[in-house]
């Protein structure tokens, strides 16, 4: 068993004054070879004090101007979950100096711009793991085994096949091994003792127990502080106040004293909320706020990034659990709100909050209105074990084979995050993005849309630079997975990406296969996409999510052999629609072995105009095939007209009454004269 014996700890904490120190004090303790595990996710729950004092303390010079030989650390191990900065100078980019660190194992680089150049510079030895896979890698510390089995990053850059994760050339140790069990592939992250942990709550006691009211998030912070403990190393954990010893709440302790070594209270403006936001009592869930309150809630304007955020919102079905990734796919919980349709799914986000409406930006990672903040490790759990109906994930680079790249391009180095866990647990994942980058501007006019300069940078590519995604695995595990840009929508297929939507204006040659370095299948004429999609007004997607499900449309009465069918606020948008309306009724009827009468509601029943005759092509095949007699009713006279008509030409009787009643009647009329 690992030994807790630090040679300052003992004399740095007095008993007057419990475990109550000051951050240039508690970085001291921090040796050189240590591995240091921090808590944070993009400014939420990070030790910006402790990384200040830290950096400080490297960057010290004795009186003749050379480095300082005691407390001075040197060829640091830092391992942490998520990423942690503001893309500038905060968070771990304080640590970022060569020489004050040996080797870093990080979930997210694209914060840490100062860390990436390490990397990319060949200056440290870089891996980039899943995000999820080290939060539960510290559980798994803790409890000391031998290290994380998981199926997540498979078929991606973290399998060892295809890179184990190893970010340069310097980096050459292996921390991922392949290990099939009963035929099927695992990976197996390795465990590895952690020294030091610097995680962050908002009140402590003397005792050092930590509580977390005032955090946007628990994240990892009491699996960092066991898995330190038990390593035999330090846990040190900066706090905003004080209490009294025995003053506080046992229930509201999330990390226990036992666990904690060092408490540090941080100056105020080292302990914001997030890197955005002071202090928000709707992210801590202390009270609730108006959603539709401010500037930030004002509706989308209607270019690129909406019309992708409303193509990719027409997936959400109601009581569905939703994962939204940082960028492009906040838009979706902007036109979710717009739209009303919040109440009728749960929107959660990576590092642990459940429910409410996720925050971006700097704030990202945070919820306003939240129903639960869990911690990160297990929100994991929750997603790896299937939980996530549907995720919404950046499109950042795609190619042939339906694989994405969202962690490396060149030498910028984003890191994959959540992405990897997410993208591949989730029973239906929609990548949103624009088709390209760079100089791209679209209009939208008169329900089109137009592209007025082409991006500089093509996106859809004929192999992704770096695999954070694998087109082979989803299809494997038989996922559903939509790719959504401004002007069309693909799916995965067995053969790899096809083109099976098109937005309205654009043409398929010049604004699409022109612009890929691949060619796509197109299996059948690609639809188009929603107009309601290119609309100024809202979509009344509230009410499409509302709307019955096609199975619960269809009633057979075996009594009287009649089958009723309920089109009332039904929409028929694409041949699929036509088709799945045809499949319910021979899924009926055939086993029946014998015709029926039916009956068919079409009040507030709607149809494109270019599906129209198609329908009623469908409609006369049933007719010939499988019905004995059929009335018709709505109380529309613009449908009666236009559906008549429709079914006139085809052969049809036209008739179309205006009431269930006067159907009805026609119906027993007919039975009354057999």
């Amino acid at each position: 068993m690992p030994t807790r014996h630090h040679p300052q700890l003992d004399t740095l904490v007095q008993t007057q004054r419990g475990k109550i120190v000051t951050a240039a004090e508690a970085v001291r303790l921090i040796r050189d070879g240590d591995t240091v595990a921090t808590g944070g996710f993009v400014g939420i729950g990070f030790a910006e004090e402790i990384a200040l004092a830290l950096e400080a303390l490297y960057l010290e010079s004795d009186d003749e101007g050379g480095p300082q030989a005691f407390g001075k650390p040197r060829n640091l191990t830092l391992v942490y979950a998520a990423g942690q900065g503001d893309g500038k100078e905060k968070g771990l980019n304080h640590l970022a100096h060569e020489g004050l660190v040996r080797r870093v194992i990080g979930g997210h680089w694209g914060l840490c711009p100062k860390l990436q150049q390490l990397a990319v510079g060949n200056r440290i030895e870089a891996y980039n793991l899943p995000q999820g896979v080290i939060s539960q890698l510290f559980r798994d510390i803790a409890a000391g085994k031998p290290g994380h089995l998981s199926r997540v990053g498979l078929g991606t850059f973290v399998d060892p096949r295809f890179g184990g994760g190893k970010l340069n050339q310097r980096t050459t140790q292996e921390m991922v091994r392949l290990m099939p069990i009963d035929g099927e592939d695992y990976l197996f992250y390795k465990a590895f003792p952690i020294n030091v942990g610097i995680i962050r709550g908002t009140t402590a006691d003397p005792d050092g127990n930590i509580t977390m009211e005032k955090e946007a998030l628990t994240l990892e912070a009491l699996a960092i502080a066991m898995a330190v403990h038990n390593s035999g190393g330090i846990v040190i954990v900066q706090v905003e106040r004080l209490a009294e010893r025995y003053s506080l709440a046992p229930r509201q302790v999330k990390v226990p004293g036992v666990l904690v070594d060092c408490v540090v209270v941080a100056r105020p403006q080292n302990h914001w909320q997030t890197f955005a936001e002071h202090y928000s009592p709707a992210f801590s869930g202390e009270l609730r706020v108006p959603l539709n309150a401010g500037a930030a809630q004002q509706p989308m304007a209607l270019n690129e990034r909406k019309i992708i955020a409303r193509r990719a919102a027409l997936e959400l079905d109601a009581n569905s659990v939703v994962n939204l990734g940082i960028g492009m796919p906040e838009g979706i919980s902007a036109v979710a709100n717009e739209e009303k349709i919040l109440d009728l799914m749960t929107l959660t986000a990576e590092p642990g909050v459940i429910g409410g409406m996720p925050a971006a930006g700097l704030n990202f990672g945070a919820a306003t209105n939240p129903q639960a903040i869990i911690d990160q490790p297990y929100q994991f759990d929750f997603y790896d074990g299937g939980g996530l109906d549907i995720a919404f994930l950046g499109l950042a680079q795609a190619d042939a084979q339906g694989n994405l790249n969202v962690s490396k391009f060149g030498p910028k180095l984003a890191g994959a995050g959540g992405f990897i866990n997410i993208s591949q647990n989730a029973r239906k994942v929609v990548f949103v993005g624009t088709f390209n980058a760079g100089r791209l501007r679209v209009a939208v006019a008169d329900g089109r849309l137009n592209i007025l300069e082409e991006g500089t940078v093509a996106k859809l590519v004929q192999e992704v630079e770096h695999r954070s995604f694998s087109g082979a695995e989803a299809m494997r595990r038989g996922q559903r997975v939509l790719y959504v840009t401004e002007r069309c929508v693909f799916r995965l297929v067995a053969e790899g990406l096809e083109l099976i939507e098109v937005a309205p204006g654009i043409d398929v040659q010049r604004d699409i296969l022109d612009q890929m370095a691949f060619a796509p299948l197109i299996k059948a004429t690609p639809a188009t996409m929603d107009p309601a999609i290119f609309r100024p007004e809202p979509m009344g997607l509230r009410d499409r999510l509302l709307r019955l499900p096609l199975p619960e449309r269809f009633a057979y009465d075996a009594q009287h052999n009649t089958l009723f069918i309920n089109f009332e606020g039904h929409t028929v948008k694409t041949p699929a629609d036509v088709e799945a309306i045809r499949q319910q009724v021979v899924r009926i009827v055939e086993p029946l072995g014998k015709r029926v009468q039916a009956i068919v509601n079409y009040d507030n029943f709607s149809i494109l105009p270019d599906m129209l005759d198609s329908y009623v092509a469908m409609v006369k095949g049933l007719v010939e095939q499988y019905y004995a007699a059929v009335s018709r009713y709505t109380a529309s006279s613009f449908l009666r007209l236009k559906l008549g008509d429709a079914l006139d030409r085809r052969g049809l009787a036209p008739h179309i009454f205006e009431c269930a009643e006067e159907a009805r009647e026609q119906m027993a009329a007919r039975d009354a004269l057999q």
